[in-house]
């Protein structure tokens, strides 16, 4: 019995090293979590600056923005980086339509244009995504389909948030590569 005992802790603490190992290998390659990531400092303190204030959008951007350590401000302030929506559009189209001329499956997109700045520096200008799916539509489940079609907007909503999340820490990427550089010696 106490050997049984032995051999368990003893597994345990094989699985608990092998679990560690891991992470670290993990980290060490730069791997992170979907989701996870660390915004540049200018992003700290944030103005989201947009002509529509209640978008699907919108609540994802901030929501991500939050998630990744930013203050979202409600108005603009000296210091803080200015995200600037300039469009925030979503609409459906018509992809198939039966013999009927009754529409078979539809396509939902959602397209934003944005742009972000410090002070008076530009790091992004005016850069666009659109992503787009396709649903199927049955005339005979219409509120269904209704509330298929908000779930997919909501969820593209999502996608384009992490996308713009995705390119502002693309940013501080960048910046870091380039402070590891070497600098230049001085001409002698």
């Amino acid at each position: 019995m106490q050997q049984l005992v032995s051999n368990l802790a003893v597994s345990r603490r094989v699985r608990a090293a092998l679990a560690l190992a891991w992470l670290l290998a993990a980290g060490g390659c730069g791997f992170h979590l979907q989701g996870a990531g660390t915004l540049p400092p200018e992003m700290a303190r944030t103005y989201v600056d947009t002509d529509r204030p209640h978008t699907v959008f919108l609540d994802s951007l901030t929501d991500v923005l939050r998630q990744r350590g930013a203050e979202v401000l409600e108005a603009p302030a000296e210091g803080a980086a200015v995200l600037d929506i300039t469009s925030d559009e979503t609409g459906q189209r018509v992809l198939s339509v039966s013999a009927r001329n009754i529409p078979r499956e539809y396509e939902i997109y959602y397209a934003v244009t944005f742009s972000l700045r410090v002070g008076a520096q530009n790091l992004i200008s005016n850069e666009s995504f659109v992503v787009t799916r396709s649903y199927t539509y049955d005339e005979t489940e219409v509120l269904a389909k209704a509330a298929e079609e908000d779930i997919l907007r909501e969820a593209l909503a999502a996608d384009l948030a992490r996308r713009v999340m995705q390119r502002i820490q693309s940013l501080g990427a960048t910046a870091n590569a380039g402070s590891n550089l070497p600098t230049p010696a001085a001409p002698q």
